[in-house]
């Protein structure tokens, strides 16, 4: 795995995590809506990575460990929507109230929210440093025939 490897790598991941912290941002913008154009309350969005494959071609040796390889990346498989329940809060005064006073709201959790992106800035910041780290070793390289 080269430095060009491992740029590409990260990047993969920046995209990957920003694409992350938007999602989790809709779903905080979303935390009290109960209309969508589906009908019903806003269903919590979830980001579905898998590892990314080589583009390059491999020689395929007889006994080789592909578990021995470096990693190439993620990718964004999907954008999926939260399955569980809507939460039910008693507010007999809304107009999306039911018959018995209660209302819909998104299955949205904002500890969770927040937890998740912690995790997706902290992933951002890793990939950033790898990055840099990787281009610094490219620079010193360089001044190597100086």
């Amino acid at each position: 795995m080269g430095l060009f490897d491992a740029i590409d790598t990260s990047s993969s991941g920046l995209t990957a995590e920003r694409l992350r912290m938007d999602v989790i941002a809709n779903n905080i913008a979303n935390v009290n809506t109960t209309r969508t154009p589906e009908g019903g309350p806003y269903r919590r969005q979830q980001v579905i990575f898998e590892p990314r494959e080589s583009p390059r071609f491999s020689i395929p040796f007889v006994g080789r460990d592909r578990k021995l390889e470096p990693g190439k990346g993620v990718r964004v498989v999907a954008i999926q929507e939260d399955e569980s329940p809507p939460r039910l809060e008693y507010r007999p005064g809304h107009p999306d109230a039911d018959e018995n006073g209660y209302v819909r709201l998104p299955n949205v959790n904002i500890v969770v929210e927040m937890t998740d992106m912690i995790t997706a800035t902290r992933a951002y910041e890793a990939n950033v440093q790898v990055i840099t780290s990787a281009k610094d070793m490219m620079m010193r390289a360089l001044r190597i025939g100086h």
